[in-house]
């Protein structure tokens, strides 16, 4: 990323133009975090408890990502479009978990909205290409990767903390 920005200054430009950019960054991240948890989240904590809401809710936004299954359409084969969709459903309902943590940690939709639009651009890690690399260069990215679950896992709670955000409401 940081690569394209410096080689090529019409980068963000060009990017403004394309109306899948649009949609990835900007339109699915907003419309997702407002329906599934800044709408839903708060309907389902008057029933549950905020524990269980970040377990239930997230299962409707991985369901909300089976349409991909029209990759039948395109020729792949149905176990291959089942194994895809089942990963699909899994990822998206983690993401759906930890967004759901900060919605009730925070108590505000801006941040639900950065990490989706960030995870969005980034999207999954390479780990096949990863493991291609050369072993100082492959050594070091997952020293880096490491490093990054490790600080978000130690920063998760601190960074999140509801009195920073003037939330008196959560319980997590």
């Amino acid at each position: 990323m940081w690569k394209a920005t410096v080689e090529y200054p019409l980068y963000w430009y060009n990017t403004a133009q394309n109306p899948i950019w649009w949609r990835n960054q900007l339109v699915a991240p907003f419309s997702e975090e407002f329906t599934f948890r800044a709408c839903m989240l708060p309907i389902l904590l008057q029933c549950v408890s905020p524990g269980k809401a970040i377990f239930i809710a997230p299962l409707f936004f991985g369901v909300a990502h089976l349409h991909h299954v029209d990759r039948l359409c395109a020729g792949i084969a149905l176990p291959a479009v089942i194994l895809i969709s089942s990963f699909q459903f899994l990822y998206t309902s983690v993401f759906g978990f930890y967004s759901a943590f900060l919605f009730i940690r925070t108590g505000h939709f801006l941040p639900l909205f950065a990490v989706h639009a960030f995870c969005n651009h980034i999207g999954l890690p390479e780990v096949k290409e990863m493991l291609k690399a050369p072993s100082p260069t492959r050594n070091k990215l997952m020293a880096c990767h490491v490093l990054g679950l490790v600080t978000w896992y130690f920063l998760l709670y601190p960074l999140t903390e509801p009195s920073i955000y003037s939330n008196a409401l959560t319980t997590l």
